[in-house]
C-alpha cells in the first residue's frame, strides 16, 4: 500500500496494521512522548486547493510530529488562480520530489490522477464529493475506542448524502467492517443510484432512521457544492433533519454522536449537544492527528 487514495485501497489488514500504530502514537503522546523522529529527513508537501482548517491542521502536526519538514500550498495563493491546470500543477509537484503529497482538490479523482503521475506517496485529503479515506479511519477508530467493536453495530449517517465525500468513504469502511449502515437525508440529497452505496437501509424520516441506532453521524450542509436549490430554508432542514434532544432520546441509551466538522450549529444540531455527554466530535478532532500519524507511517514502511 503506497497510496492512501480511496477506502478501497484499504484491506482488512491495512486497516489493523494502522490502527495498531494509532494507538501506538497515541499512548506514547498522552505518556509525554510528543516529538518522534520517524519521518526525520523526509518532505510532506500539502497543496490544499479548498479551504480546511483541521484536515489539514492535523496532518501538518502530523508530520512535524514525526519529524518531516512540511510545506504548505494554498489554494489562494497557487498558481492554479493564475489559470494553471492540473496536469502543470502536477507536473510542478513532481518536480519538487516531495516523499509524500497531502492532496485536497475541488475535482473529484484528481487525488488518483497525480498519484498515477509522480513518484510521491499521495494521500487524499479530500476530492470533490469522491472521497476522505483518512476521516473514514479516525472515525472507525473512535468508535472502535468508544464502543469495542464496530461489527454488528447499527451506525445511521444523516445529511447531505449526495454531496459528501466523507460519506462515501465512511459507508465503505464501515460496511468493510461489519456494521448496518442506514442513511437519511431529504430525497433531494440522496444519490440517484443507491445500489452503488450498498447500504442496508434508506430513509428520509429521520425519526425513523434513529431508532435504536448506536452511532449517528450527522453531515455538514455542503451549500457551496450545490448547484440547485435542495430544500426551501435552512430553518425548515433544521426542523426536519436536524438533531435536537428529543431525537437523541431516540437512539440507544448509550448511542454516540459523531460529525465530521465544521458543524453548522442549529442546523444539523442544536448547539448544547455539539459538545455534550454524547459526542464524539472532539474525540474526532484529536483522533484525527494520531490517525495521520499512523498513515504516514504505515505508508512508509510499506
Amino acid at each position: 500500500m503506497k497510496n492512501l487514495i480511496s477506502v478501497n485501497n484499504i484491506e482488512l489488514k491495512d486497516f489493523e496494521g494502522i490502527y495498531k500504530l494509532f494507538r501506538d502514537y497515541k499512548e506514547k503522546y498522552k505518556n509525554g512522548e510528543t516529538k518522534f523522529t520517524d519521518l526525520r529527513g523526509y518532505s510532506i508537501l500539502l497543496p490544499f486547493f479548498e479551504s480546511s482548517t483541521r484536515t489539514r491542521t492535523s496532518f501538518e502536526l502530523a508530520g512535524k510530529i514525526l519529524g518531516a519538514d512540511t510545506i504548505n500550498i494554498s489554494g489562494s495563493s497557487s498558481s492554479v488562480k493564475k489559470g494553471e491546470t492540473l496536469y502543470d500543477t502536477i507536473k510542478t509537484l513532481e518536480a519538487m520530489n516531495a516523499d509524500f503529497i497531502v492532496l485536497r482538490h475541488y475535482m473529484s479523482g484528481a487525488a488518483h490522477i497525480v498519484a498515477n503521475k509522480v513518484k510521491s506517496r499521495v494521500i487524499n485529503a479530500g476530492d470533490g464529493t469522491h472521497e476522505h479515506p483518512s476521516q473514514a479511519l479516525l472515525d472507525a477508530f473512535t468508535i472502535l475506542e468508544k464502543k469495542g467493536k464496530i461489527e454488528g453495530l447499527k451506525i445511521v449517517i444523516v445529511g447531505d448524502i449526495l454531496h459528501s465525500r466523507v460519506a462515501r468513504s465512511d459507508i465503505k469502511l464501515l460496511k468493510m467492517l461489519g456494521a448496518e449502515i442506514t442513511i437519511c437525508g431529504p430525497q433531494t440529497m440522496l444519490p440517484r443510484h443507491l445500489e452503488v452505496f450498498e447500504v442496508d437501509y434508506v430513509t428520509t424520516d429521520v425519526n425513523e432512521a434513529l431508532k435504536g441506532k448506536d452511532v449517528a453521524i450527522f453531515l455538514r450542509i455542503q451549500l457551496e457544492r450545490q448547484k440547485k436549490v435542495f430544500f426551501s430554508t435552512l430553518n425548515e432542514y433544521s426542523i426536519r433533519y436536524g438533531l435536537n434532544q428529543e431525537r437523541v432520546n431516540l437512539l440507544k441509551e448509550d448511542a454516540v454522536i459523531m460529525h465530521p466538522g465544521p458543524v453548522n450549529r442549529g442546523i444539523e444540531m442544536q448547539s448544547e449537544l455539539v459538545y455534550g455527554d454524547r459526542s464524539l466530535i472532539l474525540d474526532q478532532v484529536e483522533n484525527g492527528l494520531f490517525t495521520r500519524m499512523a498513515i504516514y507511517r504505515y505508508l512508509l514502511q510499506n
